[in-house]
C-alpha cells in the first residue's frame, strides 16, 4: 500500500511539474506572438508606404509612344 503511495505521489508530482512548464511555454509563446504581431504589422506598414511611392512614381512616368 505505501508503495502504491508512493508511486502516485511520483506521478502525481510529475504531472504537476509538467503543468509547470506548459504553463511557462505558453507564457513565453503568448509573449512571442504578441511580438511577432507587432512585426508583421510594422511590416504591413511598409509595404504599403512602399506600394504607394511605387504608385505616384508609376504615375509620374510619361506615357510610352507605340
Amino acid at each position: 500500500m505505501v508503495n502504491e503511495l508512493n508511486a502516485l505521489e511520483s506521478k502525481i508530482a510529475q504531472v504537476a511539474g509538467l503543468c509547470r512548464a506548459l504553463r511557462n511555454e505558453n507564457r513565453e509563446l503568448q509573449l512571442r506572438l504578441v511580438a511577432l504581431e507587432s512585426e508583421k504589422r510594422q511590416l504591413t506598414e511598409r509595404m504599403d508606404n512602399a506600394r504607394e511611392r511605387l504608385e505616384t512614381l508609376v504615375g509620374q512616368l510619361p506615357e510610352a509612344k507605340a
